[in-house]
């Protein structure tokens, strides 16, 4: 599928462990349909870009709303904390050459990271999000990604919240914004297409 690409986003074990002060409830079940979503964008050469998270160890950039937690915890999602709450991804991902890294520092995968810069390299014009969770880093990557005229596709069931009702809400919510949801099947086998909107309103605009 031309001009699209994969975010995987925070699918790490400080948030898929239950022993982690990050745990997102959801995101362990997702796993499977993550990784088989990971291998089917490969086989149709769709590129994949992990965006996780990786805390100092001194905490100097962990939000200010998540701090008091962070430290309680075990200092998830940094270097030296306890390999289960680490900022390592589930082994059934296992990241391939032809794959791309990208470090954030807050929810969304574009706040102050090369993530816009790389995806325009690779002429990306649409964007399909799966990770953890929908209500924080998806929602507000999703929002970002339509702000700078990507189209938005959403995994509903590659994503993941606290609660089936916050899960719920949100994909609602994308959707009725401009994002376009769907699951991971009807993504893999063609039989949604992404709609190019995007394209759409430039061709308006050009009359």
């Amino acid at each position: 599928m031309e001009n699209t690409a994969l975010i995987v986003i925070d699918m790490q074990r400080g948030f898929i462990s239950e022993k982690s002060s990050c745990y997102i409830r959801g995101a362990a079940a997702t796993v499977p349909a993550c990784a088989e979503m990971i291998k089917g964008c490969r086989e149709q050469n769709i590129p994949v870009v992990f965006v996780n998270r990786l805390y100092r160890e001194n905490g100097s950039d962990v939000e200010n709303t998540r701090l008091e937690g962070w430290l309680r915890g075990g200092k998830p999602i940094s270097p030296n904390c306890d390999d289960e709450i680490s900022a390592d991804m589930p082994e059934e991902f296992e990241t391939q050459s032809g794959d791309y890294l990208v470090k954030k520092p807050r929810f969304s995968a574009f706040f102050q990271t090369e993530l816009d810069m790389l995806l325009r390299r690779l002429e990306v014009k649409n964007i399909v999000l799966i990770g953890t969770t929908t209500p924080n880093c998806i929602r507000t990557t999703c929002y970002d990604g339509i702000s700078l005229d990507y189209n938005v596709a959403v995994i509903s069931d590659c994503t993941s919240s606290a609660t089936d009702e916050i899960q719920k809400a949100n994909l609602m919510d994308m959707e009725n914004i401009g994002a376009q949801v769907m699951s991971s099947h009807e993504f893999l086998s063609g039989e949604r297409k992404i709609r190019d909107l995007a394209g759409l309103a430039r061709k308006y605009v050009r009359g």
